[in-house]
């Protein structure tokens, strides 16, 4: 945790939430099928990572897979009582220690919807360049405000500062780390896109590329179908979803933090998650896995 006024207050609250009984009652209406709680992680370290997973199966939480929320939906099958499913965005060279080691430990499934073009090509995330830019004080818009321009100004900007710095070290697992793992019972991949663009910012022929073609990359590395997807950022409209679907995906998911229950399983390119944040107190990252943090903002 990074020592700072507003974690503290935050750690606060997250020990009055946790002391409040409130736990208990969500584990009792979990109990009844009520909601899945989906969380998702980027870049953990592997402490945060295990204390997560330990904490749900000290709690009497299952783990269930991707593959497990696309048969209840297909087989419109009741919500298992205490499940908890864990996904992960991007794909850091870090995940392969800090994630898959600690998953194939405890044998539960998590999967990494990974962006291909920092894979395969060794480049930075883009948000990397932009700290980068930011650090050496170049007038660059901030990772926000670059998340608001249309995906070809955003890209002058990344092509600008990239042309500027020296090659540096990969942000990104390497195919190998992938393909390592593609006969694994509880690793799994899907699709974050080639370069990870705000789809929602983009014109319609570099959307269609960015989701078919991220999804050929990795068939083509993992000899499976890869038929789940989460939007970066978590934009995305109509136009996404209608190419998901035109293209043999089956799943998606998004940055909304509800509760995953029966009505929110209604449209399975929509599927909810809870955020784990890297610099924060565990108990803070407790309240938001399992949705109490959230209840400030009245969420059903």
């Amino acid at each position: 945790m990074v020592l700072n006024v507003r974690n503290l207050v935050a750690w606060c609250y997250g020990i009055y939430l946790l002391s409040s009984g409130k736990v208990r009652k969500l584990k009792e209406k979990s109990k009844n099928g009520a909601f899945i709680l989906s969380v998702y992680f980027h870049n953990p370290s592997k402490k945060l990572f295990e204390l997560s997973v330990k904490w749900f199966l000290k709690n009497g939480f299952t783990f269930i897979s991707v593959k497990d929320l696309i048969t209840i939906k297909e087989n419109k099958l009741g919500f298992p009582p205490m499940a908890v499913i864990f996904t992960v965005d991007d794909g850091w060279k870090e995940n392969q220690q800090n994630i898959f080691e600690i998953a194939e430990k405890y044998q539960i499934p998590v999967t990494t919807f990974i962006a291909t073009e920092p894979v395969e090509e060794g480049t930075l995330f883009w948000w990397s360049y932009v700290n980068i830019a930011l650090k050496e004080k170049w007038q660059v818009p901030s990772i926000s405000e670059m998340k608001k321009l249309k995906n070809q100004n955003r890209l002058d900007f990344i092509n600008d500062i990239k042309s500027k710095i020296n090659k540096q070290e990969r942000d990104a697992l390497i195919p190998e780390d992938l393909i390592n793992y593609q006969y694994s019972n509880y690793i799994h991949f899907g699709s974050h896109t080639v370069t990870h663009p705000i789809l929602s910012n983009c014109t319609s022929e570099v959307a269609h590329f960015e989701i078919t073609q991220s999804q050929k990359i990795l068939q083509n590395w993992l000899h499976y179908p890869i038929n789940s997807f989460a939007y970066p950022n978590g934009n995305y409209t109509e136009r996404e979803i209608a190419i998901l679907k035109d293209n043999g995906y089956k799943i998606a998911f998004n940055t909304v933090p509800h509760y995953l229950t029966p009505d929110k399983m209604s449209n399975i390119y929509e599927i909810p998650r809870f955020d784990v944040l890297e610099d924060v107190s565990f108990v803070e990252n407790i309240c938001r896995m399992t949705g109490l943090w959230f209840e400030r903002k009245k969420l059903k």
